[in-house]
């Protein structure tokens, strides 16, 4: 039972990154449709609407300071991932940007050293390798298969800046689920964010339409789903051993190219795969004991 429990994490995280993977198609749709500045601030706002009853239900409180200023950074953090990942997104395929992103879990695992003072243990940095192993190869087998976006270069630089703010973002994520719930964290990074990037509204500001509020709402509601179950399992479990998992969002990606493009499923996307579910398997807990008794 309790080797069962000390799983669930991991579950948790598993989840939360294929919804969020949904999310990326969603609001690469969106982006699409307004740009990806309203698309993110419209995601923003309606996601605070769908957490906020959450937060009530848990009995608010305001938090403390230290956790008001993790919050405040990471939702400005968070602002930054997403615009930057969503213009990067309108201008690149959804695989190639993910596969480019998977820089962002071998910079956490060094931050997760330097600022969360976790030692790495092999099974993590060799976990990280392999997913990173499994999405260069993928990545490889997809690169160049159809006519580049003529500011491709300008969409690559953004998922680099993007992915460089999102493995910072997973330590604060670790740091924020040791002192809030997951409603709190998601109420508060929604809040922020959109506060952040409310500053420029005036002139950069789109209202969608119909088909256009369907996908950012859809997306809020994914994001803040995700967010919440990510939260979560960071409470209760070291960086260094779910950062791994982060690496199964192309898989996700791939499946729902197939699903809902006609993608085919390649051979380097089969060889892939099996790196990254690989890694996933190595960083699994095995009777360990580092898992919080949150």
């Amino acid at each position: 039972m309790e080797n069962e429990q000390s799983r669930l994490p991991y579950a948790a995280i598993i989840a939360a990154i294929a919804l969020y993977s949904v999310m990326d198609a969603t609001m690469k749709s969106a982006s699409l449709a307004i740009g990806a500045y309203s698309a993110t601030l419209w995601r923003s706002l309606i996601g605070f609407a769908v957490v906020l009853p959450f937060w009530l239900r848990e009995g608010p409180q305001w938090p403390g300071r230290e956790a008001l200023r993790l919050h405040l950074i990471r939702g400005t953090v968070s602002a930054g991932v997403a615009t930057s990942f969503f213009y990067g997104l309108v201008r690149l395929p959804l695989a190639e940007a993910i596969a480019i992103s998977f820089i962002a879990p071998l910079i956490a695992l060094g931050l997760a050293a330097l600022v969360l003072g976790e030692r790495i243990v092999r099974p993590a940095l060799a976990a990280s390798l392999l997913g990173l192993a499994g999405g260069a190869v993928i990545a490889a087998g997809r690169m160049g298969a159809e006519g580049a976006h003529p500011e491709a270069a300008v969409g690559v630089g953004a998922v680099l800046a993007s992915a460089c703010l999102y493995a910072w973002n997973l330590i604060l994520q670790r740091q924020q689920a040791q002192l809030a719930r997951p409603a709190e964290v998601a109420l508060f990074q929604n809040m922020v964010a959109a506060l952040v990037l409310s500053f420029a509204a005036p002139w950069l500001l789109v209202m969608p339409g119909t088909a256009a509020w369907l996908s950012t709402g859809t997306s809020a509601v994914l994001a803040a789903t995700s967010l919440m179950l990510a939260s979560w399992a960071y409470g209760r479990a070291q960086a260094q051993m779910l950062v791994p998992f982060e690496y199964t969002a192309f898989l996700w990606a791939a499946a729902i190219g197939w699903l809902a493009f006609g993608e085919k499923v390649t051979a380097p996307t089969v060889l892939g795969a099996c790196l990254i579910v690989a890694g996933c398997w190595i960083a699994a807990p095995r009777k360990r004991t580092e898992q919080s008794a949150l």
